[in-house]
């Protein structure tokens, strides 16, 4: 079984980290809940113990899936404002680097779709004000990358994550969790 330790995450982030260790869908791999409803993100080791969980920003629309053309977009420096979603499903992870030379963890390459850390800028203020509401709504503020703070990043995503592929489940936020997640 997954084990929270202290944490209270929802019954949806809760069902799919038990579905994952019982039947071994991480395949042994350290796994991540991205719950997009609350706008947190939940770190297992292998052995499903929970490594940490933070606040996250996410995709600024509401949605599930990714445009086609979304990883094209980004690159081009222009994500139009209904392709800013954070995808749900259950995707293969990777360690990387993004153009800038920065560690991230790469959930979807082809889709720009990375957890990376939350960047030093003009925005950087207002992001870790909205890091720090209580809200979910105040969470929805990137182009569809997951953004956790620096030092959850450094200490619980670049140990866990960030050395070997993992699993990353992303939570639906407008399709049924067994539709996403038809295996469970």
């Amino acid at each position: 079984m997954a084990d929270f330790g202290a944490a209270a995450p929802s019954d949806e982030a809760r069902q799919i980290a038990q579905w994952s260790v019982s039947t071994g869908d991480h395949q042994g791999m350290p796994f991540a809940v991205v719950d997009k409803k609350q706008a947190r993100v939940y770190v297992f080791n292998g052995d499903g113990k929970l490594a940490g969980d933070t606040p996250a920003l996410l995709g600024e629309s509401v949605g599930d899936q990714s445009a086609p053309d979304v990883g094209d977009h980004t690159q081009s420096g222009f994500v139009p404002l209904e392709e800013r979603t954070t995808p749900a499903g259950r995707f293969v992870s990777e360690p990387g680097q993004n153009l800038s030379g920065e560690h991230v963890v790469w959930v979807d390459y082809s889709a720009a779709f990375a957890i990376h850390r939350l960047r030093p800028g003009a925005s950087m203020k207002a992001r870790e004000a909205r890091l720090a509401s209580p809200s979910p709504a105040d969470k929805r503020v990137s182009l569809g990358c997951v953004i956790v703070p620096p030092p959850f990043y450094e200490q619980v995503v670049q140990r866990v994550l960030g050395r070997t592929r993992a699993v990353v489940y992303v939570l639906p936020e407008t399709t049924p969790v067994r539709e996403v997640f038809a295996a469970m």
